[in-house]
């Protein structure tokens, strides 16, 4: 209230700063991003139904290709040995339609997805909302000002509310539960990773593998040629981004959907119609009671009829929420229903072609069409996994937990839709060497069940926290999940894990290796922020360093790149003891982006002054959103300049007034007063002041026109990181050598900020942790 009074004064005495002081005087960057117009994610903003309709018209072409393609092997990956009893084929029918049903329309569609972070899905964004609404992170990066930019709400402590306090108490208190919520969540990040590898492989495989049907001469070696061929296309296209290959490939889908419906309808009428029966779960207990252990193995094959599932809630901010449950519930749910029901249908009476069920399904004049159709879906299936990975990584690099890496931002609709070029080719390399590896759908097929039934049992046991910690329901709410939602992806975790020595190692390896790159990267990201907040350069020691015989400025401006919003960096303290000499001006800044499309220029930059005033040194927090550019050079220099006068004039007032308050306080204090005689006297001499005072800030000005017209020198520092002295071998390895290793293989500052290379200065400084 105090701040908010004096501001009010300021304003009314001094009008040259009315309207302008509000953005100088924090420090968090978070904060001020709120008061920047549209900062708001697809989860926070009132959308048209035009861009509703838009949108879930686009998702049919990126998310659900997935698990739309699943028809084409879920009945020959769950009767590998074939078909022993008629009544089988009722059974795992049944099967299908709950899981259909539980896994991606209720638990996916209509719980998980109200999970998000502002817009964002994926496993990041449950454990971000985990780290704001309870003390569990571990990342530096969580902070009290978060609470002003997500929906964060306090409630006060009741008895509904007492488990959750005792959760969230547990929680905070138990350093043992926090590693364990970083690591499963790195975790279930590369488990959706391993994801976006299988699912090109099995679904271009399986469906280009129709051509063995239809002619002799596509042998195994050719089906599997034209399948890499098609995956390096399909890779290739990344980089258009999911605006533009969501339109491109949303008619196709649409149409896989509506001609398998349609063909699930013919075949459900023409050959037996009674497989509706298999809506009566009773037909799964039977199909356990006859074939025991099988049953159980063959819920490996089962589980494939929900693939892609996870790319809902990872791909969320490419869409919004309410897009995916149209998409969802209005076409794809309804068109799988009715193609498994047909597949079911015509398999009572070719159980001898179960290993080909879905093109022996089709009629013979629509065999060619559908073929085609097949391969178009099947490529666009990728995309679902693709476009999940790029949003949970760009999730991930904002919290520490993943390697630099170049995030192009696609569309300037959409927040949400990226593209990383990096992960698109490691992507790629690796769907390739599974494709030649593997060879087969079934070998696949078993690790991919592990990739995607780990990440979807991850997800959930998420959301139980969630559900208690955040949303504060119930015990009751949580008991019913797990019993029919948990439960069940519990029991297909324990089915396919069979088949670990039958390909199943190849995720939880891939995994395994992510996971180690991700937690080497933030274990080094947090030591070394936690040291350069240790050793932050004190106004004090500042003073000292540039109070010394041989310290001297020279003409000129310098822009030195930090990644501390609040302090002096400890390499600036090491610049100036190896060379004692300064620019005229110095600007401290920082480079920040912010979840929005674009900032203002006049709200671009963020000043504050540092003490003592004559050093002519400055922190500022350069603001970008995601479709601003950085490659302006001259124009980012002159701006910066231009805004740094402005902010000058607006904190002289300010200075000055809060000088004047000071001292008008001392004269109380000592019974000084001004009587009536002398107060024309006071007035004029308040005008001269006032007089002095404008040539004062306009030499102050002066002094940065004079810096830039010199020169501006840019300066960044390039931090060695080495295990301190006393060090054990295995910090020793995770620091000397892995982070070091995948430190030199990243895209350095200078080319992420675009610095003019002719005037940049690298300073080097090496931190022991």
């Amino acid at each position: 209230m105090a701040n908010d009074e004096n501001t009010r004064n300021n304003e009314e005495e001094y009008p040259e700063i009315k309207g302008k002081t509000k953005l100088r005087r924090h420090d968090s960057l978070d904060i001020e991003s709120t008061n920047v117009k549209g900062h708001q994610g697809h989860g926070a903003k009132e959308m048209s139904w035009a861009i509703v309709l838009s949108l879930a018209f686009q998702s049919l072409g990126v998310i659900y290709g997935d698990i739309g393609t699943s028809p084409l092997y879920v009945y020959a990956s769950t009767f590998t040995k074939g078909i022993k009893h008629d009544n089988d084929i009722l059974g795992v029918l049944s099967l299908i339609y709950y899981t259909i049903t539980l896994l991606p329309l209720i638990k996916y569609v209509f719980i998980v997805l109200r999970a998000n972070d502002n817009g964002k899905g994926g496993t990041f964004a449950l454990y971000s909302l985990l780290c704001r609404n309870a003390k569990v992170g571990l990342l530096p990066s969580t902070q009290i000002e978060d609470q002003q930019v997500s929906n964060y709400q306090l409630q006060l402590p009741s008895k509904q509310l007492g488990l959750s306090l005792k959760l969230k108490k547990f929680l905070e208190s138990s350093i043992v539960s926090k590693y364990i919520l970083l690591i499963v969540t790195m975790l279930s990040t590369s488990l959706i990773i391993g994801d976006g590898v299988l699912t090109p492989a099995i679904s271009v495989l399986s469906a280009v593998g129709g051509l063995k049907e239809a002619s002799p001469i596509f042998t195994e070696g050719r089906v599997i040629g034209i399948s890499v061929a098609i995956l390096v296309l399909l890779f290739s296209v990344q980089r258009f981004g999911s605006d533009k290959v969501g339109y491109s490939f949303a008619p196709i889908v649409s149409l896989w959907f509506v001609m398998n419906a349609g063909i699930g309808l013919y075949n459900f009428i023409k050959y037996d119609p009674s497989v509706i029966k298999a809506v009566n779960p009773w037909h799964i207990i039977q199909y356990f009671q006859r074939n025991g252990k099988d049953a159980w193995i063959s819920l490996g094959g089962v589980v494939l009829c929900v693939t892609g599932t996870e790319a809902l809630f990872a791909d969320v901010g490419h869409f919004s929420v309410r897009s995916i449950q149209i998409s969802m519930s209005v076409l794809v749910y309804p068109a799988l229903m009715l193609t498994y029901s047909g597949q079911a249908s015509f398999l009572r009476l070719h159980q001898q072609d179960v290993a080909t069920t879905f093109f022996k399904a089709i009629p013979g004049p629509l065999y060619w069409p559908m073929f085609v159709i097949a391969v178009l879906a099947a490529i666009i299936a990728s995309q679902a996994m693709i476009s999940g990975t790029f949003s949970i990584i760009q999730q991930s690099l904002a919290l520490g937990c993943f390697p630099r890496v170049t995030v192009i931002h696609t569309s300037k609709k959409y927040e949400g839709q990226v593209y990383i070029p990096e992960l698109n080719y490691l992507i790629m390399i690796a769907s390739v060497i599974v494709t030649i590896t593997f060879r087969t759908t079934e070998k696949i097929g078993n690790a991919y069940g592990i990739a995607v039934v780990f990440a979807e049992a991850i997800t959930s046991s998420f959301m139980i926290l969630v559900i208690l910690v955040i949303w504060k329901k119930n015990i009751a709410i949580v008991i019913v999940y797990v019993a029919c939602i948990m439960s069940v992806e519990l029991v297909y975790l324990t089915a396919v894990l069979y088949k670990f020595p039958h390909g199943g190692y190849f995720p939880i390896a891939f995994a395994c290796f992510l996971l180690s790159i991700m937690y080497i990267w933030n274990y080094v990201y947090r030591k070394k922020y936690h040291y350069e907040v240790e050793n932050k350069v004190s106004p004090q020691t500042l003073k000292e360093l540039t109070t010394q015989t041989n310290f001297c400025r020279v003409p000129g401006m310098a822009i030195f790149y930090s990644e501390l919003v609040h302090g002096i960096p400890p390499i600036f303290e090491h610049y100036l003891g190896n060379i004692p000499a300064l620019q005229s001006v110095v600007v401290m800044a920082s480079i920040k982006s912010l979840p929005i499309s674009t900032v203002p220029l006049e709200e671009r930059f963020l000043f504050r002054r540092v003490n003592p005033r004559e050093l002519y040194i400055f922190r500022c927090v350069v603001r970008y959103g995601y479709t601003d550019a950085r490659n302006e050079e001259t124009s980012f220099e002159t701006l910066l300049v231009h805004r740094l006068k402005e902010f000058m004039r607006d904190d002289f007032w300010v200075h000055l007034k809060n000088n004047q308050i000071e001292e008008r306080s001392g004269e109380m204090v000592h019974g000084t007063d001004h009587n009536g005689d002398n107060i024309g006297n006071a007035v004029n001499e308040e005008e001269a002041m006032r007089q002095a005072n404008e040539n004062e800030l306009e030499k102050e000005v002066e002094v940065v026109d004079k810096a830039s017209r010199v020169g501006i020198v840019h300066l960044t520092g390039e931090n060695e990181v080495v295990s301190g002295k006393g060090a054990g071998i295995g910090k020793k390895i995770v620091i000397d050598l892995a982070y070091n290793f995948i430190k030199k293989n990243l895209r350095q500052t200078d080319k992420t900020l675009e610095i003019p290379h002719k005037r940049l200065l690298k300073v080097g400084m090496t931190y022991e942790l």
